[in-house]
């Protein structure tokens, strides 16, 4: 089997625990390269035996061996470095939130269109098996006709001093960092687009970042929804699927690698309840769907527009918290 080879631009947290780990576990992929800007990089390059190491993004982007490059880098710098990535004709796995606008998000997809590079981004908690059960359920009839789908996604933020999340400029907040994941999934699992948001948020005074936001959704096909995000909550990382005959529940929506990579599916309907546990592994689902699209040139799970249409829900619901209104959304 042919394996893709791949660098990762920074040595974030993300980077460390996870990513590289699954590029290492992945069959088809195999980590040949990092960089970040300091020493630091040959550290790390040394923890996990990656044989090469630059202390510099574009000296990484310009290695001919590089087939693609995961983007673990701090929110405001994710447009600039895609752009370059898809230049130098590098596929891109880049994290969320892909960007800070939904214009941002069409200049990145159609740039990577044009170089001609897969372009993702990484919502890895879809490609759980857990997500398609919930929609088979659904289909299937059992909770009848779906009517409000809640999500929402939270922890305690610790050393706020030192956090690059807390930085407004730096694209930070609660919706942009966990927010994105309850959007995306009541999109995701509603397969509708929300055409209407109202929203509201607690500010922190010092950075004026969202700290905590909750909205509320209109969707395309008449489903309610409603989402909270927090950085200033204990961590619920959950969503609900409410239907005219049952309910479905599903408590490690977004993190099951923190309950052994286990999710679970609760089902109650006329006052009976059933409960799935489902196994898999996200980070290396994630790594290996990208490497396999890349190798058979096969559409991805989660696709450009699907990018687009998430940040126009994120834009949307910012604008509806300045101007204290209901804001349309415009889903292409």
């Amino acid at each position: 089997m042919s394996k893709i080879h791949w660098g990762v631009l920074g040595t974030a947290n993300i980077a460390r625990t996870q990513l590289i780990p699954a590029l290492i576990r992945a069959e088809n992929s195999e980590i040949i390269a990092i960089s970040s800007r300091g020493s630091k990089v040959h550290e790390v390059a040394r923890e996990f035996n990656i044989p090469r190491a630059y202390e510099d993004y574009d000296e990484l982007l310009s290695d001919r061996d590089v087939d693609a490059v995961y983007i673990p880098l701090p929110n405001h710098l994710h447009k600039e470095w895609v752009v370059k990535a898809a230049k130098q004709g590098k596929h891109v796995l880049c994290e969320k939130p892909a960007a800070l606008t939904s214009v941002e998000a069409i200049e990145m997809v159609q740039i990577c269109r044009e170089h001609n590079v897969k372009f993702m981004e990484g919502f890895m908690y879809q490609f759980h098996p857990q997500h398609e059960r919930v929609k088979e359920i659904i289909t299937s009839g059992e909770i009848g006709e779906v009517k409000l789908i809640r999500a929402s996604h939270s922890y305690y933020m610790e050393n706020r001093d030192t956090n690059i999340r807390m930085g407004k400029e730096m694209g930070g907040g609660s919706l942009y960092d966990v927010g994105c994941y309850a959007i995306h999934a009541i999109r995701n699992i509603s397969q509708s687009e929300p055409t209407v948001v109202q929203a509201h948020a607690e500010k922190d005074p010092a950075s004026g970042i969202d700290l905590s936001a909750h909205g509320y959704l209109h969707l395309a096909n008449g489903i309610t929804a409603l989402f909270d995000c927090s950085f200033d909550m204990t961590r619920r990382q959950e969503y609900e699927v409410i239907g005219t005959k049952g309910t479905i529940n599903v408590p490690f929506a977004f993190r099951p690698d923190f309950n052994g990579q286990i999710g679970l599916v609760i089902v109650q309907t006329a006052g009976l309840t059933r409960e799935e546990k489902i196994q898999g592994d996200i980070f290396h689902l994630e790594v290996e769907h990208f490497s396999n699209a890349i190798l058979n040139d096969s559409r991805l799970l989660n696709t450009g527009e699907s990018t687009i249409n998430n940040m126009r829900v994120l834009e949307a619901s910012y604008e509806s918290i300045q101007i204290g209104l209901r804001v349309n959304i415009g889903i292409k």
